[in-house]
């Protein structure tokens, strides 16, 4: 079978792999490029395996003046760069030891001891320069079915890194269909206790990722119900999820998983999932919403409103305001036509000016934008 695709046949992907193949070694487009282009979902970024020892790719990069960059030397993997194009290349590898959160490898010249250290049988495949699909571990069926299943045994895969019981739930939500592997699940259950050795960060990341597929809802509801959603979000609530994500479609708002990570709520989520200071404060904001659209997207913006009052209707069933959208809008765009300057000649500085402008813009709010500056200043 033959693999197709720009990516593929871009010049910079071919450079790579002949400089390679020239050379006398292997180099293979392999995992998540190879999955998506079979699936037919957009590739964004292409990886390469090699026999060829780390320094020996770099020595030929450069000599073939390509940039190389050490991105991840302990793990085998080197950045080559050509025409601005970036390919992280990694010697074939084999697990020597794992913890369940990082691993020691040996390098190998063997691509079925490559395939096999790998997470699912999805992303274990291996494409030539010419497009030529190489399956070491019978991974298409699983492709054909949109099937996410651990490589050999689940719990093996599994403790060699508990983030990928995270990463059986994101994949799915994302490629799988009809319900989740049942051994994968059953495995995932059983070795929840795992979750709890990995970094916040990454869990967060995690997340992230699996709530930003279309329609994560009935894996989130999977999750729940094994009682890992409460391990990773403790207090969280599946209810609103669902409506969430049926009136994001019905009004065509594009998903936000900041948004759903909200309509799940649960308790200290910023910390528990480690989260950047905008996102913390992207949440911190659609809880403090409240009260008439326009006025609220003025005060915190049109994201967080937006989120806000989704959430809300999708918690009591109902289907949003028609003029939701528009007043979002409205109150985004108004600009409070008083500045501190005007003020200076009568108030002076200081917390006095402050208050003055605080009072003047509740006032403009309650008459919903309608004050002019005239007006206002006359109060």
């Amino acid at each position: 079978m033959r693999v197709v695709g720009d990516w593929l046949e871009a010049a910079e992907t071919q450079a790579v792999l002949h400089l390679l193949n020239d050379a006398g070694y292997d180099a293979f487009c392999v995992g998540g490029c190879v999955r998506n282009a079979l699936l037919g979902v957009p590739v964004a970024d292409v990886d390469i395996a090699t026999d060829a020892e780390p320094a020996r790719v770099a020595e030929l990069a450069e000599a073939a003046g390509m940039k190389v960059v050490p991105t991840g030397i302990d793990h085998g993997t080197v950045t080559v760069i050509t025409n601005s194009a970036p390919f992280e290349v990694t010697t074939y590898r084999k697990d020597v030891e794992t913890d369940g959160r990082r691993a020691v490898i040996a390098h190998t010249t063997d691509i079925t001891e490559d395939a096999k250290r790998r997470d699912f049988t999805v992303n274990a495949l291996y494409v030539q320069a010419d497009g030529t699909l190489v399956d070491p571990l019978g991974g298409y069926p699983d492709i054909e079915a949109r099937r996410i299943r651990f490589i050999d045994n689940p719990e093996d895969r599994i403790r060699e890194d508990y983030l990928r019981i995270l990463r059986f739930f994101r994949f799915h939500a994302w490629y799988g269909a009809d319900g989740p592997d049942p051994d994968g699940l059953s495995a995932c259950a059983a070795l929840a206790d795992g979750i709890d050795s990995l970094s916040k960060e990454r869990i967060g990341a995690e997340m992230a990722k699996l709530l930003s597929a279309p329609n994560p809802a009935p894996v989130i509801a999977t999750m729940a119900g094994t009682g890992i959603l409460a391990r990773v979000i403790a207090g969280a609530d599946i209810t609103a999820l669902a409506p969430l994500i049926h009136i994001e479609q019905s009004l065509n708002v594009p998903p936000r998983w900041q948004r759903r990570l909200a309509a799940l709520g649960g308790n200290g989520v910023a910390r528990a999932l480690r989260l950047s200071r905008k996102d913390a404060d992207h949440l911190k904001k659609i809880a403090n919403v409240a009260g008439a659209v326009a006025q609220s997207a003025y005060r915190y913006g049109a994201a967080a409103t937006l989120d806000a009052k989704l959430i809300e209707s999708a918690s009591l069933g109902l289907s949003p305001d028609p003029t939701l959208l528009t007043e979002v809008d409205r109150g985004a765009a108004a600009v409070f036509p008083v500045k501190a300057a005007d003020l200076m000649d009568r108030m002076g500085t200081g917390p006095k000016l402050g208050a003055e402008l605080r009072r003047l813009e509740d006032l403009w709010l309650q008459s919903d934008f309608a004050l002019t500056k005239s007006e206002l200043m006359a109060l």
